[in-house]
């Protein structure tokens, strides 16, 4: 959305675009903010920046064949501490992905057209039960610890 307002700002302008789209006037204004001056940037936003050449650097010394684990425990023998989890997210948004071993197998390449309800059933068509009924039309007899039928 931010996009589109910059797009259409100088023929619109913002106030306009903010009232028919589902976003605030201030909103486009702190991110314009952020892009002139880096230091009003969140403090994820800056950490996640000094951890991307980190990544980078690891990445690069390494052939960028490294997975996530690998790269993580570099960064932790080099002095540098992070949460695994957050190297994985930043290596997905750098796109390295390390050496992935064989091909990928799909085995299921879903028909859109064909899709089923989570009853297995088309959608559209009626519920209809496919399991045996029991409850009510059988009489079940009381078994006692001696395992002989009692009544």
């Amino acid at each position: 959305m931010i996009a589109f307002i910059d797009d259409n700002r100088a023929t619109d302008g913002v106030e306009p675009i903010c009232r028919v789209l589902p976003i605030a006037p201030s909103t486009d204004h702190a991110h314009a903010a952020r892009r002139t001056d880096p230091e009003r940037l969140p403090a994820r936003a800056k950490r996640d920046a000094v951890l991307m050449a980190e990544i980078r650097r690891v990445d690069a010394a390494h052939f960028r064949v490294d997975s996530v684990r690998k790269v993580w425990r570099q960064l932790a023998r080099d002095g540098i501490v992070v949460a695994r989890c957050t190297v994985a997210r930043l290596t997905r948004t750098l796109g390295s992905a390390g050496v992935v071993r064989g091909r990928r197998i799909r085995t299921t390449i879903p028909d859109p057209a064909a899709r089923l309800t989570q009853t297995g059933q088309p959608p559209g068509n009626p519920v209809r039960f496919k399991g045996r009924r029991t409850a009510g039309t059988e009489r079940h007899r009381d078994v006692g610890r001696a395992g002989r039928a009692r009544g």
